[in-house]
């Protein structure tokens, strides 16, 4: 069944506070075979908050995991993500179209601090596919 187009625009609630820590980045770090010698976490540190946004939006939405390719991702800062941040992040469904029976769901993560302030921003396009795919 198609993605319902009234989502187009819609944010969802923001995500539970995340603390960075250095062992939470260390911990990123170790399982996407980095390196980190302190200091700001690495710039994809932010699909941590992100994914979770995007869980919570496939569960609201009772869109099944196991039918979504994530095609891309983007990340646009504001500033660094440093340990001692805690962070959140609010998604929002920013397009939708439909090809060859799958849709293409444009989706646009904020991930702001315990300020409010605007960290970064997470771009992401998922594949949502069809019955038939």
């Amino acid at each position: 069944m198609p993605v319902d187009q009234s989502l187009v625009g819609r944010a969802f609630p923001p995500t539970q506070p995340h603390e960075v820590t250095e062992a939470a980045v260390r911990e990123f770090v170790a399982a996407t075979a980095g390196a980190y010698d302190g200091g700001a976490a690495p710039a994809t540190y932010p699909i941590v908050l992100a994914f979770d946004a995007m869980n919570a939006f496939l569960e609201a939405e009772s869109v099944d995991l196991f039918r979504i390719v994530h095609g891309e991702q983007r990340f646009s800062y504001e500033r660094p993500v440093v340990p001692g941040d805690v962070l959140t992040a609010t998604l929002t469904v920013t397009s939708l179209r439909q090809i060859a029976g799958n849709d293409i769901i444009g989706t646009t993560s904020e991930i702001t601090d315990d300020s409010g302030a605007l960290v970064c921003t997470t771009s992401a396009t998922l594949v949502h596919r069809g019955a038939g795919s």
